[in-house]
């Protein structure tokens, strides 16, 4: 069990390596963050997270980096607490006369948005749509090719499988090793089933590196949830 001041350090420590996507140090966390706490305590709360799991140290002069169960942690506390709703009216088409089209704008602006990867796929017509390359391809994890190909992979995988994940209208988050996926280890993907109207079941997934922003990402899955949701009572 976490104390609520490692649970606090913990938090900033995600929000800080998923802006900043480079480790963080001890003396840096010290200066940007007003804890109250001496430099020798704050190393003693590193080395103790580190030690149960949820931090790891590239190199020994390093700072500390997330692991799979902190960025669990961070997720689970986020879905536990009240999700940003996002204005999904401002970028969304409010008839759907061509469920098509519709789909694929629908992808276009969630992949601009989310600065990810977008899979959408239309269950009752075994339509898949795919936006989002040139906005993840900017992340730093992306810069070596080898990740490219290993998300390439992933990607296919995830595609060829993706109607017996066994989806739900809940929003799941697999996350790194968490994947079902061999090629999923350094890759995330939030996914959750939603309808259009006319009974329409699309399954819609935002891709992306591990350190993915999944305070926006979650709040916009979310927020389209809703939206959509009352796009159908009204039709």
């Amino acid at each position: 069990m976490l104390t609520e001041r490692q649970e606090a350090i913990l938090r900033n420590i995600v929000e800080d390596y998923i802006n900043l996507a480079q480790p963080i140090s001890s003396e840096f966390f010290e200066k940007k963050h007003k804890f109250g706490l001496s430099p020798a305590t704050l190393r003693i709360e590193f080395q103790k997270l580190t030690k149960n799991g949820y931090l790891f140290q590239p190199h020994t002069s390093a700072g500390r980096v997330p692991t799979d169960k902190a960025y669990r942690f961070f997720v689970n506390k986020l879905l536990e607490s009240e999700i940003e709703e996002f204005k999904i009216e401002d970028w969304i088409e409010k008839e759907i006369e061509d469920t098509i089209k519709f789909l694929q704008n629908l992808t276009k602006n969630l992949a601009e948005i989310s600065d990810s990867l977008v899979l959408s796929y239309l269950i009752d017509e075994d339509i898949c749509w795919k936006e989002g390359w040139e906005e993840v391809l900017k992340e730093p994890e992306f810069f070596e090719r080898e990740t490219v190909f290993k998300f390439t992979e992933f990607l296919e995988d995830f595609e060829k499988n993706l109607a017996d994940l066994k989806i739900n209208s809940k929003i799941k988050v697999y996350i790194g090793s968490e994947n079902p996926f061999p090629k999923g280890k350094d890759f995330s993907a939030i996914v959750s089933k939603c309808y259009f109207p006319r009974e329409k079941e699309t399954i819609l997934s935002i891709l992306g590196p591990k350190r993915m922003d999944y305070n926006k990402n979650i709040a916009l899955m979310n927020s389209l949830k809703n939206f959509l949701e009352n796009l159908c009572q009204k039709n």
